[in-house]
């Protein structure tokens, strides 16, 4: 497992995991991002896939650890999460930025109690309808308690334990992620839905064409709902 260069913290509260596949391009600002960059009590462990690119080595500049995990993202945040050494752990995509109080507002909402949550979601990209697309994201998140990988998800280590982190599958690990911790919401409560917003990159919805792929993300989650097993719907996907 390659080794960052960065120090490491001590007794961190929080460990951000950042699953990572072909990020070269973009992967250096991101992990620059001030939220990140220079906080006390917070390690950056970045998972990466066995890219191909030199994700890894130009992570390795900036992140407290970088791992290299068999490929497929569920199984790389979960071997984030087992070498994370934080009692709370927050999921980010390689193409997300958190607002400037991110992690002021995590440790909000775990001193009211709460044990996971997620932000609100601003896509950025040049089609109009990617801010509808954010609003229903949101929206739905807020009603349903499921969030999408692209809210940063985060959640307190022992909860995280207690429902066996992401499930191996290729697609919707955050889905059920979501429902396995809503379905202890009696024994841990709702989660903090954040109005602060992250933002991530649109890249995927006007490569694929935005109706496109909004059709197609509800189509595979109505699928999910119905029982179809998450390796034919990742067929479907790609």
């Amino acid at each position: 497992m390659p080794r960052s260069p960065v120090s490491g913290v001590e007794s961190p509260w929080l460990s951000v995991i950042v699953p990572t596949l072909n990020e070269a391009a973009g992967i250096s600002a991101f992990l620059q991002q001030p939220s990140l960059k220079g906080n006390d009590g917070i390690e950056v462990v970045v998972v990466d896939g066995a890219s191909t690119d030199g994700t890894g080595d130009l992570a390795a500049l900036h992140a407290h650890r970088v791992l290299l995990a068999p490929r497929g993202r569920a199984r790389q945040m979960n071997m984030g999460a087992h070498a994370a050494q934080g009692s709370w752990l927050l999921f980010l995509h390689a193409d997300t930025v958190l607002p400037p109080r991110a992690l002021a507002q995590i440790q909000a909402a775990a001193r009211a109690g709460r044990a996971w949550g997620r932000f609100d979601v601003a896509i950025d990209g040049v089609s109009p309808v990617l801010r509808l697309v954010s609003a229903m994201m949101n929206l739905r998140s807020r009603w349903s308690g499921i969030a999408t990988g692209d809210q940063a998800i985060f959640v307190r280590r022992d909860v995280f334990d207690l429902v066996g982190g992401y499930p191996d599958q290729p697609l919707m690990e955050d889905v059920e992620l979501s429902a396995r911790l809503m379905s202890l919401r009696q024994q841990i409560g709702k989660p903090a839905c954040l109005r602060e917003r992250v933002i991530t990159s649109g890249r995927r919805w006007e490569k694929r064409g935005v109706w496109r792929t909004i059709f197609l993300m509800w189509f595979l989650r109505w699928r999910y709902w119905r029982g179809e097993p998450a390796s034919s719907l990742a067929d479907r996907y790609r």
